[in-house]
């Protein structure tokens, strides 16, 4: 069974800078494409950044592009999502996903796996 485990999500001033981890077990984790998601408080869940199976591939929401750098340690079966010039819109909890196939995709829909969610809350 896939676990998806978030961690470094917490409460920063806006213009800060906050890192994400999302640890997977039980499964080969190099061999997938990952994503980012995020859901605020009243609304969908969006797509925020997504991964492939070799980290050569990235793909972003233009609401964080050069804001935020996704990332993955194969060697550490874990994906980051550095978020830096936090802004309070992204207030949100984060969750990671993990795919059954090596390329990444911005659809929730196409992801079989997710974390139980991170809290990130930026203030203005």
């Amino acid at each position: 069974q896939v676990q998806l485990v978030e961690s470094g999500g917490g409460l920063v001033q806006a213009g800060g800078s906050l890192r994400l981890s999302c640890a997977a077990s039980g499964r080969s984790f190099s061999r997938f494409g990952m994503g980012w998601f995020r859901q605020a408080p009243g609304k969908e869940r969006e797509f925020v950044a997504s991964i492939s199976w070799s980290g050569d591939s990235t793909y972003y929401a233009d609401s964080v592009k050069g804001r935020f750098t996704i990332s993955k340690d194969n060697a550490k079966n874990t994906v980051y999502l550095q978020m830096n010039s936090l802004k309070p819109e992204d207030t949100a909890v984060y969750y990671c996903a993990q795919r059954t196939i090596m390329t990444p995709s911005t659809a929730s829909r196409a992801y079989a796996y997710w974390g139980q969610g991170t809290q990130v809350t930026v203030s203005s």
